[in-house]
């Protein structure tokens, strides 16, 4: 296998997209990058930054701004925004709320597409996303999207948020996460959809293990 593959993982939110891009990352041993947590990123500085408040978005305050944003992964996955650990400040309730309207501005996509080309190398990487296989990699080697229901995929963040300590009701995240598929799909700048050439999986039903072993036979397959 040529260790500079690139592998896209595209799809809705729970579906297993970052877990299954952290097993490949591993069994291939290529860097593994979460694109979405980028979005995040930049949703909770403007949060913490007052250009988002009260469901108002400062936009030029906002882009003015982006220059002085420095977002990094470490080996292990962590993003660090200018210099500060934020893997789980930006899976609040509040940065989920917000993440799909910042995601849809084109200054925001724009910037963050530049962050996430830069980091691919010659050793190759395994990203997950939204607009990975259709907008990031278009000539990715490896394409995948995930979808499940609704229902199961409320399930699954509820349970991830409440380890968490986060106090929020399913209804609330099934809520979020309809709300979230509905934005992202219909947004006029690289909207959610499955690349042409992309292999769809529905991970409904689905235990870890068998889409895991699933995409590797895919991937040896081709």
């Amino acid at each position: 296998m040529d260790s500079s593959i690139i592998i896209a993982i595209d799809g809705y939110a729970s579906t297993g997209k970052s877990t299954l891009a952290k097993m490949l990352s591993k069994y291939f041993q290529i860097p593994f990058i979460d694109s979405g947590a980028l979005y995040r990123g930049i949703t909770l500085y403007g949060i913490e930054n007052q250009f988002l408040k009260s469901n108002a978005l400062d936009q030029l305050a906002l882009k003015k701004e982006l220059d002085r944003v420095i977002m990094k992964f470490d080996l292990t996955g962590k993003l660090y925004l200018n210099g500060e650990n934020i893997s789980e400040k930006i899976r609040l309730p509040e940065v989920s709320d917000n993440v799909s309207t910042i995601a849809a501005l084109a200054f925001v996509r724009d910037f963050t597409l530049k962050q996430l080309r830069k980091m691919a190398s010659d050793s190759g990487l395994v990203m997950d996303g939204r607009d990975v296989g259709t907008v990031v990699f278009p000539d990715a080697d490896y394409k995948f999207f995930f979808n499940a229901r609704p229902e199961i995929r409320a399930q699954r963040r509820y349970e991830e948020l409440k380890a968490k300590g986060q106090n929020i009701t399913l209804e609330e995240v099934l809520k979020n996460l309809i709300q979230r598929d509905e934005l992202d799909s219909k947004r006029d700048i690289h909207p959610l959809r499955k690349a042409k050439d992309a292999i769809e999986i529905d991970t409904s039903e689905l235990t870890t293990e068998q889409i895991f072993t699933l995409l590797i036979e895919k991937i040896h397959s081709k």
